[in-house]
């Protein structure tokens, strides 16, 4: 038992005052000062009294350290009270049990950092995040385990880690809780479930999980989109919904305040812009879209997340992939945020500045704009005289004697190389390789004789007679793993096998040598460099000086398919094919004399130089249209029967239509006869599932769009495979001008495999737009193809 003791303490004024500075210091920087957040009647409470968060989504690892308090001051002068951050798993653990929290990874010092300026933080730990980037924040090292499942109980090696890590991670975080004296007020459990699925025994594991590692005290809270929160209870944790630029308040939540009439109400991820795909339309969010919905809910006192207020960028290997169709995401994090990839605020931010110094909580003020920390600054041509080639830099090899992905070789990221000798055969063939992830370059004796590219569905290559037989060689560069959805077991190099078909024969080849080409190779080997320019892939290297330190834009527009590294760091991917054509580079990884840089091309440049630029460059360069209609290809449904014809009602939400008996069929194709406004020539569709026997959606992982008659691809990536990327708030749409602008308006999809179909679902567009909704349509299944 605890003796009471009593003091007698005599202290001058000088004393008492040194006394109240250090009180106030300590409640400052959050070693003092407990205070309350909860869920109230219709609002969040703090310390018992009302509070709106107005959140800026920002990632610490995509903001380089030094400019971390830059960007959270930007955010407080955007109007925002509170910073909301993600936990990536993969970044903190990288090998199994190695755990940093130290340097660019140091979570803590950022949250740190939000409470010395004054705003509150929200801390979404996972296990699993999305947040475009690689295998959604889950460590590659999981993949290894070859019957791997996550997201699920079912799976003891993800269930034991990802409880080990958030462990770990509540060590450090949880003293930093409101309630002792730090300014995390909420900490979310998973991320957007409902997509996944809806065992509840799961998510309550998961929110067992993060109370054990510490966060006990604080409020805790869930996030999922209008059309599926309800499919699961979460019992003690409050529910809040996320939803994209320009969408109709009233009708997001109306199904959520039928089933949670006295909750407070948060859109926890209001989607500012969206981000760039490898291979498609630069995307774009217009100002007056975004802010209309935002003043709604300001008006209705909603609490809302900014996603994101700062993009930044995804350096090195952290770019993730949706999935289906495989769709990588580019190193630019940009999401054309309020605040743009290099800091500098846009008109955006400008629109919600003005917007919310009208919609301050009782005591807040808009903080002062910050001046930039570093200038943009132009750099002139870098050029290139050193290369090392690929195949004359590789490292050891390792036997192998059937294919196998890189993780099975302990390669987490990077670029791997298969090797092995071909048959002695008078006749050609093909060569197919299950599966390519992502992108094979195959040389036969040195000399390069075709490329697969995943995004593209191919799998072979045409091999001459070779009749003395010949090395292969099959070069794997990888792309972000997928972070959403089933597909995001995605293993890297060739998962499967490779075959070398010649007329009837058919050969699995085997006895592999294996070459690693981990991110990092480049930087801690001593590659063997000569006078550039090589004939195929290979490290180039420079070095650089600058009369001004600042933060520049590479302008890749000359190179094909690599990486980057600058001072040893990486900086990312670039591709020739676009939208994003610059890499950034922060100032603050750069110096006056000295540079180095190394750029990995697997492609080829079409000019060895390099300049730095102050503004980004987008551009499209595509191996093939994105339009999924060939010139003059025209769809003829004269000889096809429907399976059904018939109307779609008004209004949001999934719409289940059942047939009136199952049919059998590979192929489907939906007609949209007229939209809900009879003299809108538009057609737009949000998501599309194909109900089976069971009642569940298909899988649509093998789906591939293989008409359709048009496709809006002007503005923003309105392309057809939209109806199927689980992605809501982007869409199919028609174009508003071409060939065919009028109705009827047709798809085509290809399942993959032949299915029994009993029945279709469509979800119409979610925004305050009614354009292309449609009414009226033709819904067809049938096992051979359609006629063109």
């Amino acid at each position: 038992m605890k003796k009471s003791t009593n003091v007698s303490v005599s202290v001058g004024f000088s004393g008492i005052l040194a006394i109240c500075l250090l009180i106030g210091g300590l409640l400052k920087t959050g070693e003092a000062g407990a205070q309350t957040f909860a869920t109230g009647k219709n609002e969040f409470l703090l310390n018992g009294k009302p509070f709106v968060i107005r959140a800026a989504e920002l990632h610490y690892p995509r903001i380089p350290k030094a400019y971390w308090e830059h960007r959270i001051q930007l955010c407080k002068a955007m109007g925002m009270n509170t910073i909301c951050i993600y936990l990536f798993w993969n970044l903190h653990e990288q090998q199994e049990g190695v755990y940093d929290f130290t340097g660019q990874s140091d979570v803590a010092e950022f949250i740190k950092l939000v409470q010395k300026n004054g705003m509150y933080c929200i801390v979404r730990p996972g296990p699993y995040v999305c947040a475009e980037w690689d295998m959604g924040g889950l460590p590659w090292w999981l993949l290894r385990k070859k019957d791997i499942q996550v997201r699920t109980l079912s799976d003891s090696l993800f269930m034991q880690s990802s409880r080990r890590f958030i462990s770990k991670a509540g060590s450090i975080l949880a003293p930093l809780q409101i309630q002792n004296g730090g300014n995390i007020i909420m900490v979310q459990v998973e991320n957007e479930y409902g997509v996944w699925g809806n065992d509840e025994k799961y998510m309550t594991a998961i929110r067992d999980n993060i109370r054990a590692a510490g966060f006990d005290k604080v409020q805790l809270f869930r996030c999922d989109w209008s059309s599926n929160f309800d499919r699961y209870n979460l019992p003690g944790v409050a529910s809040t919904l996320n939803f994209g630029a320009g969408s109709d308040i009233e009708k997001q939540f109306q199904h959520f305040r039928q089933l949670n009439p006295e909750a407070p109400l948060m859109c926890s991820e209001y989607w500012t812009g969206w981000f760039d795909q490898w291979g498609r339309p630069h995307e774009t969010r217009g100002v007056n879209t975004f802010i209309g919905s935002l003043k709604d809910m300001m008006d209705r006192r909603i609490s809302f997340s900014l996603y994101m207020a700062h993009g930044g960028t995804s350096f090195g290997q952290w770019s993730g992939a949706n999935a289906p169709p495989y769709a990588p995401t580019v190193s630019s994090y940009d999401y054309d945020a309020p605040i743009d990839e290099s800091g500098h605020p846009t008109e955006k931010f400008y629109a919600i500045r003005e917007l919310l110094k009208n919609y301050l909580n009782e005591g807040e003020a808009l903080g002062e704009i910050p001046k930039e920390p570093i200038a943009l600054i132009e750099v002139p041509a870098i050029k290139f005289t050193q290369a090392a080639p690929l195949f004359q830099n590789l490292p050891k090899a390792v036997a192998s004697e059937a294919i196998q992905p890189m993780e099975m070789f302990g390669q987490g990221w990077g670029d791997i190389l298969y090797r092995t000798q071909l048959p002695a055969s008078a006749k050609a063939g093909k060569l197919q390789i299950t599966e390519v992830h992502d992108w094979a370059a195959v040389y036969i004796d040195g000399k390069f004789t075709g490329k697969i590219d995943r995004r593209l569905h191919g799998n072979t290559v045409n091999i001459p007679a070779l009749p003395k037989g010949a090395q292969l060689d099959i070069l794997i560069a990888t792309t972000g793993r997928v972070n959403y959805g089933r597909a995001i077991i995605d293993r890297k190099g060739i998962t499967e096998k490779v075959v070398l078909q010649q007329e009837e024969k058919t050969t699995e080849l085997r006895n592999w040598k294996v070459y690693n080409l981990p991110v990092e190779y480049p930087v801690k080997n001593k590659l063997k460099y000569s006078a550039a320019k090589v004939n195929g892939p290979a490290w180039y290297r420079a070095v650089f000086n600058l009369s001004k330190i600042g933060d520049t834009y590479l302008d890749m527009s000359h190179w094909g398919k690599g990486m980057v590294w600058v001072n040893g760091r990486s900086l990312g991917r670039f591709w020739r094919i676009g939208p994003t054509q610059t890499m950034f580079v922060p100032g603050t990884w750069l110096k006056k004399t000295g540079n180095e840089i190394i750029v990995l091309d697997v492609e080829g440049a079409k000019k060895l130089a390099i300049a730095g630029v102050t503004k980004p460059i987008y551009g499209i360069n595509l191996d093939e249209s994105l339009l999924h209609r060939k010139p003059g290809q025209q769809l003829d449904l004269s000889t096809a029967t429907p399976a059904i014809t018939g109307s779609l009602p008004a209004g949001g939400g999934w719409k289940d239509i059942l047939l009136s008996q199952p049919v059998q069929g590979r192929y489907f194709c939906f007609e949209a006869m007229n939209a809900q406004n009879p003299t809108d020539p538009i057609t737009s569709i949000a998501e599309m599932e194909v109900i089976g026997m069971d009642g569940k959606p298909v899988s649509a992982l093998n789906w591939r769009v293989l008409y359709a008659d048009s496709e809006d691809i002007t503005g923003a990536g309105n392309t057809a495979d939209k109806v199927f990327d689980m992605q809501e708030s982007v869409i199919w749409q028609t174009a508003r001008e071409g060939a065919k602008a009028g109705h009827p308006h047709a798809l085509v999809i290809d399942m993959g495999t032949s299915v029994q179909v009993k029945g279709f679902r469509i979800l119409p567009r979610g925004d305050k737009k009614e354009t292309g909704v449609v009414k009226d349509y033709r819904f067809y299944v049938q096992e051979k193809p359609f006629k063109y």
